[in-house]
């Protein structure tokens, strides 16, 4: 893996609206934005393209609602997979569509797999597939109390918590 020096890319206040709008809504027009943010489309079609390209933005998806499509059950694999094996490893797990996401982690287990399948079966089936790469530990998600959400970029990122004092 090629190595580069780290540089990060300086949002202003003016690039976090747009973020903020981006993500409350992708398909925003520009018109709409330059309106919010008091510059013409022109101006904020350029920020949103230098995002693109110093990376800010990785781009513009469609998400997509698993439960819908029958995939009710969402799992988390722990798996400890040896050094060596990994040349095998990562392109197996990048071509399994059930893999939501695949991250080197540190502790007991190398590997945290998210997973989404349509029944248990399916799930026990990939687990035991898993398992000639090493040990595995599964966790069966019953339900999700904060969704997937990047909202670390802000310069507000402080950690918040209310308690009942706070609300009165």
């Amino acid at each position: 893996m090629e190595k580069r020096e780290l540089v990060y890319y300086k949002l202003d206040e003016v690039d976090c609206k747009i973020l903020a709008m981006l993500q409350e809504n992708a398909r925003a027009s520009l018109k709409d934005m330059a309106a919010a943010v008091s510059m013409s489309p022109t101006a904020v079609g350029t920020r949103i393209d230098r995002m693109l390209e110093e990376g800010v933005l990785e781009g513009f998806t469609t998400k997509l609602n698993p439960e819908s499509m029958g995939h009710y059950i969402k799992a988390f694999i722990n798996l400890e997979v040896s050094p060596d094996q990994k040349e095998e490893f990562y392109p197996y797990i990048d071509s399994v569509l059930n893999v939501v996401e695949c991250n080197c982690v540190t502790g007991d287990y190398s590997m945290l797999i998210e997973v989404r399948f349509k029944t248990t079966a399916d799930l026990d089936h990939f687990v035991g597939e898993l398992q000639r790469f090493g040990k595995t530990k599964t966790q069966i998600v019953f339900s999700t109390c904060v969704k997937h959400r990047c909202r670390y970029w802000r310069a507000d990122n402080e950690i918040r918590s209310t308690t009942a004092n706070d609300k009165q």
